[in-house]
């Protein structure tokens, strides 16, 4: 019976070292990207925090409405509308991180997303620990 108590409060540690210690401020919402180009929708995915292309707001001329640029050729004919941007969002405690895809270039980067106090989303996209950042806000 004196081994049951350390091995309890030995496991009750390991899982509050495996949980966060606070939550990360909800990202749920509408967002213009920070070009003005579309309007992202995030909310929940199953476990996980999306975020899908609802709108597209500015495009080039004679730019694909399809997802030409990816890698994947199977991927290719997917509309550019409707598509997941933001991908596989779990909260880390101070913020939010998952996957963001570029249709501009076909390409998918580790992504760092948090709720500014303004109600914007800081969003960045990394390689490595090289980083772009982007300001998106609330879209009305």
């Amino acid at each position: 019976m004196k081994h049951l108590l350390p091995l309890a409060a030995a496991a009750a540690l390991a899982t509050a070292a495996a949980t966060p210690a606070s939550a990360a401020t909800p990202i749920a919402g509408r967002y213009l990207t920070e070009d003005g180009a579309g309007v992202i929708v995030v909310g929940p995915c199953g476990n996980t925090v999306c975020g899908r292309l609802a709108t597209i707001l500015k495009s080039e001329p004679g730019a694909a409405k399809t997802d030409v640029n990816n890698a994947d050729p199977a991927l290719r004919t997917r509309p550019i509308l409707g598509m997941p941007i933001l991908s596989g969002f779990t909260d880390a405690g101070s913020d939010w991180r998952g996957r963001i895809y570029d249709p501009r270039n076909g390409k998918t980067y580790k992504s760092i997303v948090s709720r500014n106090a303004d109600g914007s989303l800081k969003v960045k996209g990394c390689i490595a620990f090289f980083c772009q950042t982007q300001t998106w806000r609330p879209a009305k």
